[in-house]
């Protein structure tokens, strides 16, 4: 039996952000496991809540590890914000707010991480200006994950530059109507995915390079979060769908994956080409039967792997 335990976490901007503590009742007893069990945080992306990764933490918690959901602001259960936000924000202050909680209130020894799209983004810039927390994780897992590799020719490049500009003239992605997900997103949430992917570049839109740290030529340029990414050195299994055309094609999870640095880092794309069930879309990587059957279990291993 699944059991969903809600705790909301204050952030340092004052937002409510929901941390979900799934676990399986079950196997609570240690004889009925056979894993050494661990601590997953999961997170979701744009247009999403916790349901988009509540079928893998259920898998993952049935095997005996305690998983923790945690929703963006303004989505799910957590606090509807007092301000505009971007992606940047989300990493800046509730990324933050929930590793305070995880392990200085929770005082966990070890933590394992599971993304969907712009989750992984996210972790990205968290771990960026918070480099402590980087020895402090055992592995990270990122499903369809990119946020400056979209544009892989004209057809693309006009397509979100077409969406950039239907996004601002209603003010918000209309996801509900589209079904990309059950929460709309504003025009200044997604103008910064917008142009990461058409400027190429990964560039911070409130930190300068004089900010961050000292090894950087000091400057009143934004910073580009690539130019950090090679300090994460934390074991990555990242996944693509070849399916997926438009948020995260295989080649742009490929650019983002290439800036981390562990030798024992692992991409795969799932295709049927490649002898897999189907060619995956953003969506189904994380979220369908056939990602249960064959896709799951790998990150299962891959935490198991690092485990502590």
């Amino acid at each position: 039996m699944i059991d969903e335990d809600l705790t909301l976490v204050t952030s340092k901007d004052g937002e409510k952000i929901a941390v979900w503590k799934i676990t399986d009742k079950t196997v609570n007893k240690p004889s009925q496991t056979t894993i050494k069990r661990q601590n997953i945080f999961l997170t979701h992306g744009t247009f999403s809540d916790k349901k988009v990764c509540l079928g893998i933490a259920s898998y993952l918690a049935s095997l005996g590890h305690s998983c923790y959901i945690m929703e963006w602001r303004g989505h799910g259960s957590s606090s509807i914000p007092k301000s505009r936000f971007n992606f940047e924000s989300v990493a800046t202050h509730d990324y933050e707010a929930t590793f305070r909680y995880l392990f200085d209130d929770l005082k966990l020894d070890n933590l394992h991480c599971v993304t969907h799209s712009g989750g992984g983004v996210g972790l990205a810039m968290f771990l960026v200006q918070h480099p402590s927390y980087i020895t402090k994780l055992n592995s990270i897992s990122t499903f369809a994950c990119q946020a400056y590799g979209a544009v892989l020719n004209p057809i693309s490049y006009a397509k979100i530059f077409a969406a950039k500009i239907f996004t601002k003239i209603l003010g918000y992605m209309p996801a509900k109507k589209l079904g990309l997900g059950p929460f709309n997103e504003s025009y200044y949430t997604m103008t910064q995915w917008y142009d990461w992917n058409l400027q190429k570049n990964f560039k911070s839109s409130f930190i300068k390079n004089k900010d961050i740290d000292k090894q950087f030529t000091p400057s009143d340029e934004r910073f580009d979060y690539r130019q950090g990414m090679a300090n994460i050195t934390t074991p990555v299994y990242a996944i693509s769908g070849k399916g997926d055309l438009f948020i995260s094609p295989t080649q742009g999870c490929q650019l983002f994956f290439d800036e981390f640095a562990n030798a024992q880092n692992v991409f795969i794309e799932y295709a049927k080409s490649s002898g897999h069930l189907e060619d995956y879309d953003h969506t189904r990587v994380l979220m369908s039967r056939n990602a249960a059957t064959e896709i799951w279990p790998t990150v299962a291993a891959w935490i198991e792997k690092y485990n502590r």
